[in-house]
């Protein structure tokens, strides 16, 4: 499994649900460190430079993103939402976010991963109780548990993202299909 983080999914609440991948399979997770979740809050764009994280900021930060996990598949799924992963979320929305400053050089965002993580959680507030929430939609790969926002003409998208699962499935689709020509007239 790739351990790059990658920013597929339409929103940071998203991506960051998306930093567990394989839920339903082989489970790998890439928040596994101070330094991989630093490095996750500055490659979502969410901040231009984060203050070094600790491990209690790595725990804060899974609790935060198995809740919005918890509360987006609940809003597909039309379930009631967990009282739990609410209050989770609203708590991490609750904090300060990251504040943007004007420099000379332009917009700067700079913040500590609490900072980060209510930004993040804010997304995820506004996502869900916002006029998105049609368009989430959970990639079609079975072994992909991304949620994804699609915006794609017709609603139509159905993977994620083509690197990660479109091109293996429809590989495997394919593969699956010239078997089976191969096996109709062997039948005859």
């Amino acid at each position: 499994m790739n351990p790059d983080h990658v920013f597929l999914c339409g929103n940071p609440a998203l991506d960051l649900a998306a930093t567990l991948r394989a839920r339903r399979s082989s489970r790998f997770e890439l928040l596994v460190s101070p330094d991989r979740l630093a490095a996750w809050y500055l490659e979502s764009g969410i901040v231009d430079a984060v203050s070094a994280a600790r491990e209690a900021d790595v725990e804060r930060a899974i609790a935060v993103r198995e809740a919005i996990y918890r509360l987006v598949t609940a809003r597909l799924s039309g379930a009631a939402y967990d009282a739990e992963a609410l209050a989770t979320v609203n708590e991490a929305a609750r904090r300060p976010p990251a504040t943007p400053q004007l420099t000379a050089a332009g917009r700067r965002t700079e913040a500590t991963p609490d900072e980060a993580l209510s930004t993040v959680a804010r997304h995820a507030v506004e996502l869900l109780g916002g006029p998105d929430v049609p368009l989430l939609k959970e990639c079609g790969n079975p072994e992909c548990t991304r949620v994804y926002i699609d915006r794609s003409r017709g609603m139509r998208r159905q993977w994620c993202g083509m690197e990660s699962c479109g091109n293996r499935l429809k590989a495997a689709a394919y593969r699956a299909r010239k078997r089976q020509a191969a096996q109709a007239p062997a039948a005859r």
